[in-house]
């Protein structure tokens, strides 16, 4: 298993592994399985598609919602995790084994942050929503 304290992080809320042949592979973390739910779905890229960090390179359907996934870094696709097709909700089970793809020729890693930056993150994130439910139920009263 991949130990979430040695990836990187997005602030999109997935994880990258770097490996020292300048290839990394990209997963989504526990806190966004959590807040997706029951993963119903993944369209993923095609091996030799160019990504561009920022970019769109994904869609996944949940129970909850449907979301784009934007690309971490840069660079080319290597391998796609076809399992995700027949089993996506692997991801909810296991999300830092069920990688989504393999970069190589990576580039534009400048904006992810270590697991410290990243827990700070889904920190505020969770406090924030837990505000945003708390005044929800007030405006019900």
């Amino acid at each position: 298993m991949r130990d979430p304290e040695q990836l990187l992080y997005s602030r999109n809320h997935l994880w990258v592994e770097q490996d020292d042949e300048n290839n990394v592979f990209i997963g989504l973390t526990d806190f966004a399985q959590e807040r997706l739910g029951d993963i119903l779905s993944f369209d993923l890229p095609e091996i030799g598609d160019e990504l561009e960090v920022g970019e769109v390179f994904a869609d996944i359907e949940s129970v909850r919602t449907a979301e784009e996934l934007l690309a971490p870094v840069s660079g080319t696709v290597e391998d796609v995790n076809e399992r995700l097709h027949d089993v996506p909700e692997e991801i909810n089970e296991l999300p830092y084994e069920s990688w989504l793809l393999q970069l190589s020729d990576v580039s534009g890693e400048d904006d992810l942050i270590s697991p410290e930056e990243y827990e700070d993150l889904t920190e505020e994130e969770r406090d924030r929503l837990t505000f945003s439910d708390d005044s929800d139920e007030e405006d019900d009263e």
